[in-house]
């Protein structure tokens, strides 16, 4: 089975929609490509929804380094973004290019992703010209949240929404191969998507993207903390969960488990010969 590329993913601008998910191990990612979705982003999302902090910040290159690596062994055809954690690129052309090289190099990713725009054009510009593909990411940028003034809808009055546009075109300029964008209104991403020559991917960005991402958990109901009001969640699974264990947990307790199917057994002469 071929994995998709860079090229097959752009194809798909103004022909089918992106079917993107996130993913942070094996078993995601195996399960988001049987589903079929066509790009896996390892997410710096798992610093919340792996490993439990109350935003991305603190996640560090090694860890999504190892998130990477897993998500590679558990996919055969999805294109692999590596999302570049918090001052993993900030402080430089080269610092960005060594820890995107990483992604590709150890992790197993195909490309990377970038938050940003206008103001890491260059960086995008330099990791692009070392021959790595980069995802762009404007809007809600959550590494910026703070600075944005938290995690809120962008782009609503007419100089954001300039700005966004602005970023776009930069980040095209740049060399970006798609873009995410994330929580923005509906009609910004309708003239972004029109504008531009390379796909947009949505995340609370209305219809009209070239493709949709969200995150693993939220899809299936998996992350019980918070769930934005632009995820629809297509399963219950934490509940399944909870359920299945408190079912164990109640059939331990009664020595219902384990029983004879779960149980191995000497054979008559041995069991014999220790009784004797």
């Amino acid at each position: 089975m071929a994995r998709l590329t860079v090229p097959d993913i752009q194809a798909k601008k103004g022909q089918e929609p992106i079917v993107a998910l996130t993913a942070y191990d094996f078993i995601s990612a195996r399960l988001a490509e049987e589903a079929g979705v066509e790009m896996l982003l390892v997410g710096d999302s798992a610093a919340m929804v792996i490993l439990g902090y109350e935003d991305t910040l603190p996640i560090t290159m090694e860890e999504m380094v190892v998130f990477a690596r897993a998500v590679a062994r558990g996919s055969e055809r999805a294109l692999i973004v590596g999302d570049m954690p918090f001052m993993s690129y900030q402080t430089g052309p080269q610092e960005a290019i060594r820890n995107a090289g990483r992604f590709l190099k150890e992790g197993g990713c195909q490309a990377v992703k970038i938050e940003g725009g206008e103001e890491v054009a260059e960086i995008v510009a330099a990791v692009v010209r070392a021959g790595i593909p980069v995802l762009g990411h404007i809007g809600l940028t959550p590494q910026r949240a703070s600075a944005l003034g938290g995690y809120r809808v962008q782009g609503r009055d007419l100089e954001s929404a300039r700005k966004l546009l602005r970023d776009a075109e930069s980040l095209v300029e740049a060399g970006v191969f798609a873009l995410i964008l994330e929580c923005v209104p509906a009609e910004i991403a309708r003239l972004i998507t029109e504008r531009i020559p390379i796909p947009t991917i949505g995340i609370g960005a209305g219809p009209h993207t070239d493709g949709q991402i969200l995150v693993f958990h939220d899809v299936v109901g998996l992350w019980p903390r918070f769930r934005p009001r632009f995820v629809r969640t297509y399963g219950e699974i934490a509940q399944e969960i909870v359920r299945a264990i408190r079912t164990y947990a109640e059939d331990t307790r009664a020595r219902r488990f384990p029983g004879p199917e779960e149980s191995f057994r000497l054979s008559e002469e041995v069991l014999k010969a220790l009784e004797v």
